[in-house]
């Protein structure tokens, strides 16, 4: 009697099609919430540093004076707005519509001409921290090549023995959003996953057909595994939406396997899935279900998974959390995938690691889904 029945099964797992289909709630979870948080991290996030907005005092109007602003104005970095009004610029800056001022002082010539030490003052937007570490970089070196050039003009010197050629493995273009939009699926896939599945079984007892179901022949497996399937397959087609628009759309490269990704996207389904029906087993309740949901699975993926913040840059503690989040793995996967292909060293461990996070959820699961009415 405690044998699985396919019969049973497919029953029961068409019913859930069924249901899926009549729910539009479901299909918008599963496809309209994944497109537009795809279109927010691909337009709306960036770590790119170019084109920071920033005010030039010009109270020397030498033509050293002018050839630092035009070195300043040349630079792909700086969006330069030239002004004589020190009041006017700093107004700005405090407004936030600046996040930088650089104010050449009166003596700035006279100085360069006698010889001795010019000073150019940089003001900055301390709210912005990383911004403003940016802008205090980029102007350091903006007046380390003009005074190079300067000195090359004026005394022409041998090329140098040594030149440094750099060259950038895995993401030439050192854009941020070739990195960002592979996390970003990782983290688009973690609330779906684990909102999808948190309010099914929520749901049943809400509309109390749970108890309904529980006077048929179905067994607990049967029924976890009925409703597995269709949620993993709409986790697939997420899945394969996010990634067709972060390819085609976005333009980010794909350098991996397809079917290496879906591999993986298996494994990360599972354990996403996994968490979300032992959510909604111990909750009942659909708010609460949806709450705990984005607690426990978008929250962390956000955070702690290693898609923006660097994991070894977190105190030990927080690392050692971290090896209990699916994300952390997944976003490990993708981003290997995206940008420097198939690196099976990487892969196999992390896949194993949501395998075994899977399975974790699944037994637990499992043992708190009984057929009886509390």
């Amino acid at each position: 009697m405690n044998s699985f029945s396919f019969q049973r099964f497919f029953a029961y797992l068409q019913k859930e099609f069924k249901q899926i289909m009549r729910d539009p709630s479901t299909l918008l979870i599963a496809f309209v919430l994944p497109l537009i948080m795809i279109f927010l991290f691909g337009y709306g996030v960036s770590l790119d540093a170019d084109k920071i907005k920033i005010g030039i005092i010009l109270e020397d109007t030498s033509t050293e004076a002018r050839s630092l602003v035009n070195a300043f104005l040349a630079t792909p970095y700086f969006d330069g707005r030239t002004g004589y009004d020190r009041l006017a610029l700093e107004e700005d800056l405090t407004a936030g519509r600046l996040r930088g001022v650089v104010a050449i002082p009166s003596d700035f010539s006279r100085n360069i001409n006698r010889g001795t030490k010019a000073t150019i003052q940089v003001m900055l937007d301390g709210s912005e921290t990383n911004t403003a570490k940016f802008v205090l970089n980029y102007a350091e070196g903006v007046v380390a090549n003009w005074n190079l050039q300067r000195g090359i003009e004026k005394t022409p010197l041998p090329p140098p023995p040594i030149k440094l050629e750099p060259r950038i493995w895995f993401n030439p273009e050192l854009s941020s959003r070739n990195v960002l939009l592979p996390g970003s699926v990782a983290i688009i896939m973690s609330l779906i996953g684990t909102l999808l599945t948190a309010l099914v079984v929520a749901r049943e007892w809400e509309r109390g057909t749970m108890e309904a179901m529980m006077s048929t022949p179905i067994r607990i497996r049967e029924m976890l595994l009925g409703k597995l399937i269709p949620y993993f397959l709409l986790g697939l087609g997420s899945m394969s939406l996010c990634v067709s628009l972060s390819v085609t759309l976005f333009g980010v490269p794909f350098r991996g396997s397809y079917l290496v990704l879906l591999l993986a996207t298996s494994g990360f389904l599972l354990a996403s899935l996994g968490q979300g029906l032992l959510i909604s087993t111990l909750t009942r309740n659909q708010f609460v279900a949806g709450q705990i949901a984005i607690m426990a699975g978008f929250l962390p993926a956000f955070i702690l998974s290693g898609f923006i913040f660097e994991i070894s840059s977190m105190p030990w503690p927080i690392q050692a959390i971290t090896y209990l989040l699916p994300p952390r793995y997944f976003v490990t996967i993708l981003q290997s995938a995206f940008l420097a292909g198939v690196i099976w060293d990487l892969i196999i461990p992390n896949f194993l690691a949501m395998l075994v996070i899977a399975s974790f959820f699944f037994i637990i699961t499992a043992r708190k889904t009984v057929k009886r009415l509390d």
